[in-house]
């Protein structure tokens, strides 16, 4: 897999930012995707707020092995990137809305949103031309485009929407494994 640089201090939400999270993110998707122990592992840590656990998971993983800005609301989790300015962060998860239940994550929707994402994750780590696109709409707020690039390679019925959210992109989905919609997160946040 290539290696991504960033030589010069860039504003955040650039393609080479979205290309980074990308690239530590892709094993993990994998990982939830391919291990139904390990997809089930999380889901408990999650629900029951074990920072302990998800870290030991997070080991496992080497492109978030030393990452330790990751966190839970009980129905889902954040993972966050540093950026160019100590409180600058991109943060990628995997969450309800909040306000509809408490203490819930089911494992079989994690699993079908870390399958259906994997192509977009690959196509933003693997792929500088497309990282910019993205990244392009994503500032200038074209989600006629973003939703383009997005459901070419997110071609799922569960895919009800795509917005651009905190210079960053957040995909809603409704699965039949629960009642509940799950957002996945790639957002631009400020760590206090």
């Amino acid at each position: 897999m290539a290696q991504i640089s960033n030589r010069r201090t860039r504003k955040p939400g650039t393609a080479n930012d979205l290309r980074k999270v990308a690239l530590s993110m892709l094993p993990f998707y994998k990982k939830i995707a391919c291990s139904r122990e390990f997809a089930k592992q999380w889901s408990s840590a999650v629900v029951k707020a074990d920072l302990g656990r998800m870290g030991r998971l997070l080991s496992t993983i080497p492109s978030l092995a030393n990452n330790e800005d990751y966190g839970t609301n009980a129905i889902g989790y954040f993972i966050s990137f540093p950026f160019h300015q100590p409180s600058l962060y991109y943060t990628n998860g995997t969450t309800i809305p909040p306000g509809l239940v408490q203490f819930t994550f089911n494992t079989k929707v994690h699993r079908s949103i870390a399958r259906s994402v994997l192509p977009l994750y690959r196509k933003l780590a693997a792929s500088g031309a497309f990282a910019r696109s993205f990244a392009g709409a994503i500032r200038r707020q074209d989600t006629a485009l973003l939703t383009r690039m997005v459901r070419r390679l997110v071609p799922t019925r569960s895919l009800k929407s795509i917005r651009i959210e905190n210079a960053g992109v957040v995909l809603l989905f409704k699965t039949r494994f629960s009642i509940y919609p799950y957002r996945n997160l790639l957002i631009r946040d400020v760590h206090r």
